[in-house]
């Protein structure tokens, strides 16, 4: 039987929550307040890598939390707004960084990330754009050689899983990325990755192949959600659709419309910043990240983009502008030689649960309702088996893999 789907939210895990649908029969209606994928999923890094399965909740990570938000330039700030919900957040996100429960974690998140490159790959054959996924390395550049060791837990359990990973030294680095300062004298290179060089044109891409094999794609402002006896009625703009299933991947903003349901998840809207420099007058040949300032740099089409930081504050909160000047510094930092003149500036907001996972799966008590969202700062690579999760899921399919940790009602105490 033809399933008929209503999926609310056109990023990237919205777009390909649909085209998973659409492969396996139903019809597809894709409702979004804006154009596809020119939110959170327009403004990340580009980094689309099988090995980013390492929560953000490590050992010790309480111990660097003084230093993140109090520094010159920290890379970690809470707006006064978002302190009461903050305080509970962060203790369960402290208590996360138990090594048990982050070997756990990395292999949920293994399951989400490790397809990544293959099904984006899947999902662009032949719309033309093929190019926008390109192969790259990941590459973690140190500042102090003696920081950089395959022997930290997050490099132990990649290679444990198969990763590639190589360490070098300052000259081999300097030949790998001619233009990143010599103040790196190490990096640990993550090989097998790839890097999306628009972010944004390929959720755009994506959403016209979602018209193309048949699904809609329909513009207004998601008011409200309702449980009827036959189904699920929604209301955006000025119109209103009914549908037995619904699959909500609002990012940071579907609490809100799940809570007059009585539905409360602890997801906290993470703000991260990029700075584009249109015409660098540089080269960066991979993904490249500054462990100590948390930015990572990638070229994309329009320029080269540093992005990065973590802001938690309401989720309609204005851009603190302060920011775009710290990430200019950062990128003037790794890169002595950038030209950084006519800069464009971008926030987004990373929809965070504490455990660095999504919640994928059907809310228990309400028929029809499948909840696909809070990838936090892995929501690009996440979003291609995400999809196919979540469409499993709607489909009956028998799951070969244990999903149990993306249960949706997993907080409920």
């Amino acid at each position: 039987m033809t399933k008929d789907v209503i999926v609310l939210g056109a990023g990237i895990v919205g777009i390909c929550t649909a085209l998973s649908l659409l492969e396996r029969g139903a019809r597809v209606t894709v409702v979004d307040r804006g154009e596809p994928a020119q939110e959170t999923s327009y403004g990340n890094a580009g980094i689309i890598s099988p090995w980013s399965i390492i929560p953000q909740s490590l050992p010790g990570v309480w111990r660097q939390v003084p230093r993140l938000m109090l520094s010159q330039d920290a890379a970690l700030s809470v707006r006064a707004g978002a302190w009461t919900r903050m305080l509970k957040w962060g203790w369960d996100f402290l208590k996360r960084g138990r090594p048990d429960t982050v070997e756990e974690t990395a292999g949920v998140m293994e399951i989400l990330c490790a397809p990544s490159i293959e099904l984006y790959r899947k999902h662009l054959q032949g719309t033309g754009a093929e190019d926008l996924v390109r192969d790259s390395y990941y590459v973690h550049a140190f500042r102090d050689a003696r920081k950089a060791h395959l022997d930290a837990i997050d490099y132990r359990i990649r290679r444990e899983r198969g990763a590639d990973l190589a360490l070098v030294s300052r000259g081999d680095l300097k030949h790998l990325e001619p233009a990143l300062s010599e103040d790196f004298e190490a990096a640990v290179l993550i090989r097998g990755q790839a890097r999306a060089v628009s972010p944004g044109r390929i959720g755009e891409v994506l959403a016209g192949k979602v018209k193309k094999l048949g699904g809609e794609l329909m513009r207004g402002d998601i008011k409200a959600l309702r449980k009827t006896d036959t189904g699920w009625t929604i209301e955006y703009g000025s119109g209103r659709m009914t549908s037995e299933t619904i699959v909500v991947s609002l990012g940071a903003w579907s609490p809100q419309l799940l809570e007059p349901l009585g539905i409360r998840v602890p997801l906290m809207a993470e703000r991260g910043y990029h700075v584009e420099f249109p015409q660098p007058g540089i080269e960066v040949n991979h993904s490249v990240m500054d462990v100590d300032r948390k930015v990572v740099a990638s070229s994309m089409e329009d320029g080269l983009r540093v992005a990065g930081l973590a802001e938690f504050a309401p989720v309609d909160a204005k851009p603190d502008v302060r920011k775009y000047a710290q990430i200019e510094r950062h990128a003037q930092a790794m890169f002595p030689d950038l030209d950084p003149s006519a800069p464009r500036h971008w926030m987004g907001r990373r929809p965070s649960f504490p455990d660095s996972l999504p919640a994928i799966g059907i809310w228990p008590s309400l028929e029809g309702l499948f909840l696909n969202f809070g990838h936090s700062h892995y929501g690009l690579m996440m979003a291609p088996m995400s999809g196919e999760i979540a469409a499993d899921m709607i489909f009956g399919v028998p799951q070969n893999r244990n999903t149990t940790a993306l249960s949706p009602d997993r907080f409920a105490s």
